[in-house]
């Protein structure tokens, strides 16, 4: 068995076993407070129901489940009165709730993967064991109180389950990619930035609105984050949109003949695997896979076409024309400078390029002298690396070819989550 496979089936054992402990002791020791549990599933249920078919790399669907299960996990008391219900209750109520609120969209084919159910059992029980058995002692309430500084606590807390969720889910993805883990850990960190802030804050306010006002307080402060949800699955069909823009141009050249079907795609593809080898991540990624794609739409402003599209068979000064010629067209599309700027620099010499340039060279001349798509076999793609390898006093840089050389070890692309559908 891989050593991947065994860390996921260890994280996915510890959700497991944390989630049946939590229902073994709240099947024993039976429900206390009922009416908190009973407003809080309720509310992570809710959230659940409205979570969205999150597009790659959002990190968190289900924003108002996710809130509402933190806020349970920090609630010390109840319109002024100490709770009791401990951390198992805590693991279980949000499991519960959980399981309850992802049941249509598993009729429909949606459901959320067992990381991302492993990830919340798992960041919510971790959040509750740093909170309830010191509330519970008395500890919070003697040094800090219910002033400013058990506001702060709340919030260090929950910056704490933040990180944890980050290093969790990086672990999880770095056993199924195999790619760096530090770049896989800046991805959630960042994405931690934009509604996983939204998020914690929620949280918080909602445990110290409970603390205070009691159960009410639910409803009212739930209302922000679901006008953030609903701005950012507008914000996210905007990018899809812009995702769908940008491959339907990268097809231009393949319908028009110019280059081999699937070729566009493929680079893109490799290119994020390789990327991602090299320690790229979030705003980088995407100029490199956006360039990727669109790297050989020069060609459509030739007169004559290129035979069999293989850029990297021409003369340099031949190659560089049609760069130059592509970036022209990039920048008409209204995409970012930065992917106009890989695009026309991916014929210069490697080490007058930036790194996305050096990979979307390397990547298309491995594309396009393996014949990919074409049922050559492996001979042609050995024959492929081995002339990029020959090629690095010049046009390809050596690191861009070893890491391309691990990445096709592994399996080529598989296992990348793309920026842009196929």
């Amino acid at each position: 068995m891989r050593p991947g496979a065994l860390t996921v089936g260890a994280v996915h054992g510890a959700a497991l076993l944390l989630g049946l402990a939590g229902f073994g002791s709240t099947l024993w020791y039976g429900l206390d407070e009922p009416g908190n549990a009973l407003a809080f599933g309720t509310l992570v249920a809710l959230g659940e129901l409205a979570r969205w078919d999150a597009a790659p790399g959002e990190r968190e669907p289900a924003p108002l489940a996710a809130a509402g299960a933190l806020a349970y996990a920090l609630l010390g008391t109840s319109a002024g009165t100490a709770t009791t219900h401990g951390v198992p209750q805590t693991v279980a109520v949000v499991v519960a709730a959980g399981l309850a609120g992802i049941v249509p969209h598993i009729a429909r084919g949606r459901g959320p993967g067992l990381d991302h159910l492993a990830r919340r059992v798992l960041t919510v029980g971790f959040a509750a064991l740093c909170f309830q058995p010191l509330y519970n002692a008395g500890l919070v309430t003697e040094h800090l109180g219910q002033g400013p500084a058990y506001a702060l606590f709340l919030g260090l807390l929950l910056v704490l389950t933040a990180l944890c969720d980050a290093v969790l889910g990086a672990l999880l993805l770095r056993a199924r990619t195999g790619f760096p883990y530090g770049s896989l850990l800046r991805d959630e960190l960042r994405a931690f930035l934009g509604i996983g802030s939204a998020v914690c804050a929620t949280g918080t306010v909602m445990a110290l609105g409970v603390a205070a006002a009691g159960l009410w307080a639910l409803p009212v402060l739930a209302v922000p984050l679901l006008l953030t949800q609903v701005s950012f699955r507008r914000y996210a069909a905007v990018r899809t949109v812009n995702r769908q823009t940008i491959a339907s141009l990268a097809r231009a050249t393949e319908i028009a003949g110019c280059t081999p079907p699937g070729h566009a795609h493929r680079v893109a593809a490799l290119s994020a695997a390789v990327g991602r080898e090299l320690g790229l991540s979030g705003p980088e990624l995407a100029v490199l896979e956006h360039a990727a794609l669109m790297h050989d739409i020069g060609q459509l402003s030739l007169v004559d076409p290129v035979a069999g599209g293989a850029t990297a068979l021409l003369p340099a000064e031949e190659q560089r024309r049609i760069a130059l010629l592509g970036g022209e067209v990039v920048r008409r599309t209204g995409v970012p400078e930065a992917v106009a700027v890989v695009v026309e620099r991916q014929a210069d010499p490697y080490r007058e390029q930036p790194l996305p340039a050096r990979i979307v060279r390397a990547v298309n001349a491995y594309d396009d002298l393996a014949g990919a798509g074409t049922g050559e076999g492996a001979g042609a793609a050995l024959g492929a690396l081995e002339r990029l390898r020959l090629g690095t006093a010049r046009d390809y840089h050596p690191d861009v070819v070893e890491c391309l050389a691990r990445v096709l070890g592994r399996g080529g692309a598989t296992g990348v989550t793309s920026a842009v559908p196929g």
